[in-house]
């Protein structure tokens, strides 16, 4: 079934103008009809945008229409032979449409669909004249943003020679389009319009920033696609080709299609650097360095330039010589240099050459050899001192910058008048973070005086933080440490109340600790739940703590140690209460040896003050009975006996 029956366009009269007579294509954007101009009786193509499309960029508010209006006034001023030209714009039942130059030919898609791939000449030749295009529109300050095969046309050639694209002209279209659509979509926070994901470059994936080296990047993947017969990048989902153009680099050509020149790698290469500060600057600094190359293969290429097709082994040959260009397009060619004739050594033998003559005539003078003296020595100057300066005279040595800290080492530099740039910084474990490790040239190497230097900063010690592992299982631990290029070692496993057999109950050194790289992180694992729940058993007797922990089938094992508590009193256990243990487990317990025992001295026959005063020093109570200040005649207990800290010793004074 014809689709254009059921299209209510057709036929119709827009803005009392435009009778619209066919459809020519329909892509994600808008619709594309043949359309003639009554009024000034021509064929134009009209362009108007889908209903669908004008309600996500909110067409119906007037700040869309309005932009769409002032793209397509910008569009208009912009000149050039290889831009569709924009005729007229408007609004048709509430969408905008643009009127524009119809041009009679093919989509460079339609092309690669038909032939897969171009051979290098008919790839360079469209190239270059979508690249003055997209120049024009960016010294206009427009960036396309949407550089692909659907949207360059590729119109007869003016020879009329079938499949002849060399001397076909090629026309760019779409300009502004998706900038407009892309500006009301932002204000209504839809978020930015993601240029066709086979060719958007990566600072708009990542960002959403488009600026002249975006186009610059589409226009060498469409170069890529040209020589190849395939885009770089394909995947199940869009947004995974979109994601590929930010995390790998362009291949070269010449991967895919043996034979290529390692010119056309480069190219196609510098177009696409994931960083758009290492592509050509705009659309205009990549058309110069294509017209290089391609004089450079028509150069190389006097003779025939034989492509071999990947898929089959049909051999293209063709023959590139700079005049295929067509005119407009062509670099200015230098002029012929006319060879010197030489004379015959036979002829007339003998005779002397004009040259000859005159040097005879010039050395023959006195005042001529003097000129030709001083002529001689200035030259002779000039060669020295040239010799000089260019061997000697504009170096330096480079100043000593290693160990120094960087703003020393910018501010050391500077004094020298040398400019700094820095290379990726790297781990030491003896210089500090952000001190110089490296500089080239090296300190008292030569350098060009005013000379660039590189230097290398140290990031300090490489140390990582042990990562919080507790709770996971053994295997996710170890991925997770291995990941941190630490070494994992397994420690005896655990019972646990809190956590499930099989997961992490402790690491040593513990979580957030800073190690370096491959220290040993030591992992245990919990063993569920124990069987049995430790008693409480401090302060008790050990004679009565051993009794429970037996009879719940644990084991005591006791250390004494010394104490104020009472002896045989508990004083600590390990395990402590409410952990687990497996039957006839081990509780640690400390047990006390009771007060150390002082030995009461002999105070008989001493003045009563004076043995008070000499017990009391030893830690015991005293209790005189009778007269005070007498003299001992007695002491309970006795001389010699062990007591405790704190006992009482009773005197008789008289």
């Amino acid at each position: 079934m014809d689709t254009q029956v059921a299209d209510t366009l057709l036929g119709s009269l827009i803005d009392g103008r435009y009778r619209i007579r066919g459809r020519v294509a329909r892509g994600g954007m808008a619709t594309v009809y043949t359309a003639v101009d009554e009024r000034l009786e021509r064929t134009v193509a009209l362009k108007i945008i889908h209903p669908a499309q004008a309600r996500d960029a909110h067409a119906s508010l007037p700040g869309f229409v309005e932009r769409f209006t002032d793209e397509a006034k910008t569009i208009a001023r912009l000149t050039h032979p290889n831009v569709v030209a924009v005729y007229d714009q408007g609004t048709h039942a509430g969408l905008p449409y643009l009127v524009m130059e119809y041009v009679r030919g093919r989509t460079l898609r339609d092309i690669l669909a038909e032939r897969r791939r171009l051979n290098p000449p008919e790839a360079l030749s469209i190239l270059e004249q979508m690249l003055a295009a997209i120049a024009a529109a960016h010294r206009a300050g427009l960036v396309h943003r949407d550089v692909k095969p659907e949207n360059v046309l590729v119109a007869e050639a003016p020879s009329g020679g079938a499949g002849n694209l060399i001397d076909s002209v090629v026309k760019v279209a779409d300009f502004g389009l998706a900038r407009a659509v892309e500006a009301s979509a932002e204000e209504d926070a839809a978020g930015p319009l993601m240029a066709t994901v086979a060719y958007v470059a990566p600072e708009l994936v990542a960002t959403g920033h488009a600026d002249p080296r975006t186009d610059v990047y589409s226009a060498g993947i469409v170069l890529f696609e040209m020589l190849t017969g395939r885009v770089p990048y394909d995947g199940d989902k869009p947004v995974e080709v979109a994601w590929q153009h930010v995390d790998r680099d362009v291949p070269p050509p010449s991967k895919l299609v043996a034979g290529l020149p390692p010119v056309l790698d480069e190219l196609v290469t510098r177009a696409t650097r994931r960083d758009p500060a290492a592509r050509p600057t705009d659309a205009g600094a990549l058309l110069a360095e294509v017209q290089v190359v391609r004089d450079d293969l028509g150069n190389a290429s006097a003779a025939t330039a034989v492509f071999q097709q990947v898929a089959q082994p049909t051999v293209v040959v063709s023959t590139v010589r700079p005049a295929d260009r067509p005119s407009w397009a062509r670099l200015p060619e230098a002029k012929a240099t006319p060879q010197p004739r030489r004379r015959r050594a036979e002829q007339r033998p003998g005779a002397l050459t004009r040259l000859q003559l005159a040097w005879r005539q010039i050395v023959s003078d006195r005042r001529g050899r003097r000129a030709v003296t001083a002529a001689l020595v200035a030259v002779a100057l000039l060669v020295v001192t040239g010799g000089w300066w260019f061997g000697f005279g504009r170096y330096t040595v480079a100043p000593q910058l290693v160990n120094m800290p960087r703003a020393a080492a910018e501010a050391q530099a500077a004094r020298g008048g040398f400019t700094v740039e820095y290379g990726e910084e790297r781990f030491d474990e003896k210089v500090a973070r952000d001190v110089v490790l490296v500089q080239q040239p090296a300190s008292g190497d030569r350098i060009i005086k005013g000379g660039k230097i590189t230097l290398i900063l140290s990031l300090g010690p490489e140390r990582y933080q042990v990562p919080d592992v507790l709770g996971k299982t053994f295997e996710l631990a170890q991925v997770e440490l291995d990941s941190a290029r630490l070494t994992v070692a397994r420690g005896p496993d655990r019972f646990d109340n809190n956590l499930p057999a099989g997961t992490v109950v402790a690491v040593d050194p513990p979580v957030g600790t800073q190690v370096k790289p491959g220290d040993k992180v030591t992992v245990v694992i919990s063993k569920g739940k124990a069987p049995i729940t430790v008693p409480n058993v401090i302060g008790k007797n050990i004679t009565e703590a051993r009794a429970i922990l037996q009879q719940l089938g644990l084991q005591a094992v006791e250390s004494y140690v010394d104490s104020e508590k009472p002896k045989d009193i508990v004083l600590g256990q390990d395990p402590a209460d409410g952990a687990g243990a497996e039957q006839g487990g081990q509780i640690k317990l400390e047990v006390s040896k009771g007060p150390l025992a002082i030995l009461v001295p002999r105070v008989v026959d001493l003045p009563c003050q004076q043995a008070k005063q000499l017990l009391e020093s030893q830690q015991l109570k005293v209790r005189v009975d009778f007269n005070p200040n007498g003299t001992v005649r007695y002491q309970s207990p006795g001389e010699n006996s062990q007591v405790p800290p704190g006992t009482e010793i009773a005197i008789g004074c008289f």
